[in-house]
C-alpha cells in the first residue's frame, strides 16, 4: 500500500509541473474547480474552438490559458475596449494566423482583425511613424519575452492615457522567486532574466500604475497615467 500511495502522489507532482506553466495554484484539484465551474460553462462556443485546436498544435504550450482568456474578455468589458492590439496577432509565420481563421470567420468577428505579418517591432515602429500615437485602449503582450522591454518602449506611446496594457508570463512559471541556481528547465532559465528585468522597469516608471496577477502564468496589467 505504502509503495502505492508513493506512486500517486509523483503523478500528481509531475501533473502540476505541467499545469503550473498556466497555473500557479498549488492545487491541480482547485485550478480545476476554478475551469469547471467558472470558465468553462462560460466559455464563448468559439473561444473553445480555438483552445481545442490550439492544444493539437506542436506550440501549444504557447496558448493563453482559458481562466486568463476569461479575465481579458471582463477586462474589456470593464474598461469599454474598441481599439485594442494583441503583439501575437503580428507573426513572422502567416499559418499560425490561419490556423484559427476558420474559427474566427464563424464567429463573425475577421473584419475587425487586421493581421500583420512580419517581426513586430518593426511594424510597431511603422505605427509610431504613421503618428498612431494613444490610439489604442488596450495592448496585450504574449510574445518573445526578450523582447518585452522593447516592446513596452513603444507600446506606452500607441496606448492612450487611461488605456491599458497586459504583459503575460511575469512570473514565468513561478522562476522569478527562485534562486539563480535553482533548477529550471533550459527556456525557463533563458528568458527568466528577461521577464525580471521587465518587472523592475515597470515598477519603476512613472508613466503607469500597475497590478501584477497570479492568474494563468501571471500578467501584469499597466495603466497608463502620462
Amino acid at each position: 500500500m505504502a509503495e502505492e500511495k508513493q506512486t500517486t502522489t509523483t503523478t500528481t507532482v509531475s501533473r502540476h509541473s505541467e499545469v503550473g506553466h498556466k497555473s500557479l495554484l498549488q492545487s491541480d484539484a482547485l485550478y480545476q474547480y476554478i475551469l469547471e465551474t467558472s470558465v468553462y460553462p462560460r466559455e464563448p462556443e468559439a473561444m473553445k474552438e480555438l483552445r481545442d485546436i490550439t492544444a493539437k498544435h506542436p506550440w501549444n504550450l504557447m496558448t493563453t490559458s482559458a481562466d486568463e482568456g476569461q479575465f481579458l474578455a471582463m477586462l474589456l468589458k470593464l474598461i469599454n475596449a474598441k481599439n485594442t492590439m494583441e503583439i501575437l496577432a503580428m507573426d513572422i509565420n502567416r499559418e499560425n494566423y490561419e490556423l484559427g481563421l476558420p474559427v474566427i470567420e464563424k464567429a463573425g468577428v475577421a473584419h475587425k482583425i487586421e493581421f500583420r505579418e512580419g517581426p513586430a517591432l518593426p511594424v510597431l515602429d511603422q505605427m509610431l511613424e504613421d503618428a498612431c500615437h494613444g490610439s489604442y485602449d488596450f495592448i496585450f503582450v504574449d510574445a518573445d519575452k526578450d523582447n518585452y522591454i522593447n516592446y513596452h518602449k513603444r507600446l506606452i506611446d500607441l496606448v492612450k492615457v487611461g488605456g491599458v496594457i497586459g504583459y503575460d508570463n511575469t512570473l514565468w512559471n513561478g522562476s522569478v522567486a527562485e534562486p539563480a541556481d535553482a533548477p529550471m528547465r533550459k527556456y525557463v532559465r533563458y528568458y527568466r532574466d528577461f521577464v525580471m528585468e521587465l518587472n523592475k522597469a515597470l515598477a519603476a516608471d512613472p508613466r503607469i500604475e500597475i497590478c501584477m496577477l497570479p492568474v494563468g502564468d501571471g500578467i501584469t496589467l499597466c495603466r497608463r497615467i502620462s
